[in-house]
């Protein structure tokens, strides 16, 4: 049931502060990190829907608030939220897709989660209730603080509400599928990265290319026709790419193999094996056998990261290990991604 849970979660920070305890935040539970060194805070039952104005485009929502509420809300008034958050197991809050800072299959085409995060109200390190930003493009009072908690994982606080910035649904959608080997997939990608064209989203696996077209009817047409292939309105594959439910995320059957999320340069060479490579090639999904360090080593030659598949990054920069002072100086949040004595 939605509710308002703010005071006892600011009350169990507190409590936690003065015990010397560290908590592990934990929302739906479909995207959350080890819970080693930490209690568990569960926030997912601060959730509801705040305010919700259509004609604006903008929603406003508790940190618990269900992903798959929302877009239903959302589909009623045929818009969207645009960072295509994913929704693994068909789970996921509003907070966590914030906190993780994942975005889905139309990335490089609609945005990051931080480009349509308009303003959030948070609990700090010291039980504190804050609040950065607003609900419109145009009030930036506190606008780079709320978008510095898209991909903190939590650890600059607890995310009490968000306000994010929405987009109406396309008129149409259709994919077009493509037969074509992996140096030829990277060079439509890039060529098309040129175009001034409806394209949403790429994805490049086991030698087939598929390309969704979002936009205006007469847009897509046109499109379609000039980029070919099969074409269908099926849209099925964008949802279980987006909630990684294709066949190169399960883990089942493949042995020691690791999935690994590499982002980087989208004319690098792919890896040798299988691929997955979606946004125009900016992103590939590779399950190796490979060590750490030779995995590492393909995605800085390739001008990108790397990381196990699911992880957070690491926190131990000089910025992060600042902002975590600010916001956090008793180190109570998640303490697993970042070390202690870094705060020192």
């Amino acid at each position: 049931m939605a509710e308002d849970r703010a005071a006892r979660l600011i009350d169990a920070v507190r409590s936690a502060g003065a015990d010397g305890r560290r908590l592990t935040l934990v929302g739906a539970g479909s995207k959350a990190p080890p819970t080693d060194g930490g209690d568990s805070l569960a926030v997912a039952e601060h959730a509801g829907v705040l305010d919700y104005r259509p004609e604006e485009l903008v929603l406003t929502a508790r940190g618990g608030t269900p992903l798959a509420d929302i877009q239903a809300l959302l589909s009623q008034h045929r818009q969207q939220l645009p960072f295509e958050p994913p929704m693994i197991g068909g789970e996921g809050t509003l907070g966590g897709a914030v906190a993780t800072g994942w975005s889905g299959p139309g990335r490089p085409w609609r945005g990051a989660v931080r480009d349509a995060v308009l303003g959030v109200e948070m609990i700090n390190g010291l039980g504190e209730r804050l609040a950065f930003g607003g609900q419109v493009m145009k009030n930036v009072a506190g606008y780079d603080l709320s978008r510095l908690q898209a991909g903190a994982w939590g650890s600059l606080g607890i995310l009490l509400s968000i306000s994010v910035r929405l987009s109406p649904q396309p008129e149409r959608e259709r994919t077009c599928r493509l037969e074509c080997g992996a140096a030829e997939a990277l060079a439509w990608m890039r060529k098309w990265a040129r175009w001034f064209s409806p394209i949403s989203a790429t994805c490049f696996d086991g030698g087939v290319l598929n390309v969704r077209l979002s936009g205006m009817a007469d847009s897509v047409d046109a499109a379609a026709s000039r980029i070919g292939g099969e074409q269908s309105p099926d849209l099925s594959l964008w949802q279980a790419l987006r909630d990684r439910a294709l066949p190169v995320f399960r883990s089942a059957g493949q042995g020691s193999a690791t999935l690994w999320q590499i982002n980087c340069a989208s004319a690098a060479e792919l890896p040798a094996g299988p691929c997955l490579v979606e946004w125009g090639g900016a992103r590939r999904w590779w399950r190796t056998d490979e060590p750490p360090s030779a995995v590492c080593a393909y995605a800085a030659d390739s001008g990108g990261i790397a990381l196990p598949a699911g992880a957070a990054p690491s926190f131990q920069t000089p910025l992060m290990i600042r902002l975590k002072q600010a916001f956090d100086p008793q180190a109570l949040f998640n303490p697993h991604l970042i070390d202690a004595d870094a705060l020192q």
